[in-house]
């Protein structure tokens, strides 16, 4: 419904009849955002806008007060009311930025199939943590996190992968990503400003670290993992059981030089559990409990959305990391917290581990089984990715053939801190495809190999 008065503002004011109170506040607001009644001009008076619009006196008044509280409308003693602010501007649309078109296939590294998440497990776990939780749980929370997952997670991790791990010293934390960037905060606390990363490594993590105020070194990796004798940093991040990207394990001798050598370790446990040829190798944190941070995860167990992470950290460290996470706000929500510490207390999560440890399993040996001849990957069997070494042109037309046939798949490139000439490769994941799909996947990829030029294919580590 238009109406239009005979005042100073000659606008149309339009209104749907029955809204009352709110649907009049919303059509004034508008006229005056949108110009139609610009600043400075008299409104009509409470009592001609109530007889026109068959109103109460009262509501338009209470309208009028309303808007002039908000700043739309500025009233006086003896004075007309008028519009108190221009009308503002038309939001510029935001640019979007291009998106990458989607694929049909996946062999991303990193991810888990989505479609396993345990679905009804994990509601059954919410339900009785809905059911049972005291009140106080939906409060401001611990910033270490909830005393229930810190104590499941100190009896799972004891036994699973071997770690020390007093709940007082344990920090959940939300994701991986949150969590190294509590590290490097914490270790700039303490004095310990450069940290080092395995060559290759993940170049996210890396920048994360730089942006906590570390400067980031690199350490190169051989077939044995880390070489322990070229570390000269007061702070190390490693992967020892399983090295991302090229899937190898430290060896024992290292791992014993590492624990002794003095630097504070960041062992990155991401995908522990999952071990095809033999058992887990045991954590590296129980060999210097006050020298090692354990940092787990669930993104490749269960589900990266989730964002939950923890830190078992050496006494010296857990005020700092405190004091970090109180300073960047950030803290995992509680709910899900509850619902992994019933998971983890039920058995339910143990189970779910050993069922995907089951089907990952299989799904690496129908990739090796569908590689072409004179195709070996690299590492050990273990976790969700293998890596295919090749020269960097070689990988450079992997992609683009990649890019044909619609599969996403990694690069082993960009995870070089050095000169990458003759370090290429494919990162290629066998967990992110759902399971219907994997084949076609491995087709894909047979195609994109058979794409690639002749010629030397695997560096030598």
């Amino acid at each position: 419904m238009a109406r239009s008065w005979s005042s100073s503002v000659d606008a149309h004011l339009d209104w749907t009849p029955g809204s009352g109170r709110a649907g009049l506040a919303a059509a004034m607001r508008a006229a005056i955002r949108d110009g139609r009644w610009p600043p400075g001009s008299v409104v009509p008076s409470t009592r001609a806008l109530a007889h026109d619009l068959g109103l109460a006196r009262g509501t338009v008044t209470r309208v009028y007060a309303d808007l002039t509280a908000e700043g739309y409308l500025s009233t006086s003693q003896g004075a007309p009311t008028r519009v108190a602010t221009a009308g503002a501007a038309p939001l510029a649309a935001w640019p979007t930025p291009p998106r990458p078109p989607l694929s049909r296939w996946t062999l991303q590294p990193g991810r888990p199939d989505p479609g396993t998440f345990p679905r009804a497990a994990w509601l059954a776990a919410t339900r009785r943590v809905l059911q049972q939780a005291p009140n106080e749980v939906f409060d401001y929370a611990d910033p270490r996190g909830s005393p229930e997952l810190r104590a499941a997670l100190s009896a799972y991790l004891g036994r699973a992968r071997g770690v020390l791990a007093d709940p007082a010293r344990i920090v959940v934390c939300a994701g991986f990503n949150h969590g190294i960037s509590l590290l490097g905060r914490a270790l700039r606390e303490v004095g310990r400003t450069e940290t080092a990363f395995e060559d290759p490594s993940v170049d996210r993590f890396r920048d994360i670290m730089a942006a906590a105020g570390q400067r980031v070194v690199g350490v190169p990796v051989d077939g044995a993992g880390l070489r322990v004798a070229e570390l000269a940093s007061p702070a190390v991040v490693v992967t020892p059981a399983h090295q991302f990207p090229l899937g190898v394990t430290m060896a024992p001798e290292r791992r014993a030089a590492l624990a002794a050598s003095g630097a504070l370790v960041v062992e990155d446990d991401y995908d522990g559990e999952f071990r095809y040829d033999r058992n887990p190798v045991g954590a590296l944190q129980a060999l210097a409990p006050e020298r090692v941070v354990h940092a787990g995860t669930v993104s490749k167990t269960l589900a990266p959305s989730l964002r939950l992470a923890w830190l078992v950290l050496p006494r010296f460290l857990v005020d700092p990391v405190l004091a970090a996470v109180t300073a960047s706000g950030a803290h995992p929500p509680m709910l899900p917290q509850l619902v992994l510490a019933g998971l983890i207390a039920s058995g339910a999560y143990d189970r779910h581990i050993r069922r995907r440890r089951l089907e990952y399993r299989a799904r690496r040996d129908r990739l090796v089984a569908a590689l072409p001849a004179g195709w070996t990957p690299e590492g050990i069997a273990a976790g969700l990715h293998l890596v295919l070494r090749m020269p960097l042109d070689h990988e450079q037309r992997a992609v683009a053939a990649a890019g044909r046939h619609s599969l996403r798949l990694g690069r082993l490139s960009p995870m070089w801190m050095g000169e990458v000439a003759d370090r290429g490769g494919l990162v290629i994941g066998y967990g992110a495809s759902p399971g219907n799909a994997f084949g076609g996947a491995l087709g894909a990829l047979e195609a994109v190999l058979a794409e690639v030029d002749e010629g030397p294919r695997r560096e030598p580590t």
